[in-house]
């Protein structure tokens, strides 16, 4: 089992991963003044899932 598999395993890792990538969001943002909002969500999105956190899909066991 590698680190990844384990990461998805646990849902409270899961939580606290979304709620730090939830708030790097922010502060993009905020630092650019929301200039590049849609390229900072995209790049949050797509980094979520490919540690298989996307929000879209019901939490996994």
């Amino acid at each position: 089992m590698g680190i990844l598999d384990k990461f998805k395993s646990n849902k409270a890792a899961r939580d606290k991963a979304r709620q730090a990538s939830d708030a790097a969001e922010k502060k993009a943002n905020e630092r650019t003044g929301g200039k590049y909002e849609q390229q900072i969500d995209t790049g949050q999105q797509q980094a979520e899932r490919r540690l298989g956190m996307d929000r879209d899909r019901p939490d996994q066991p």
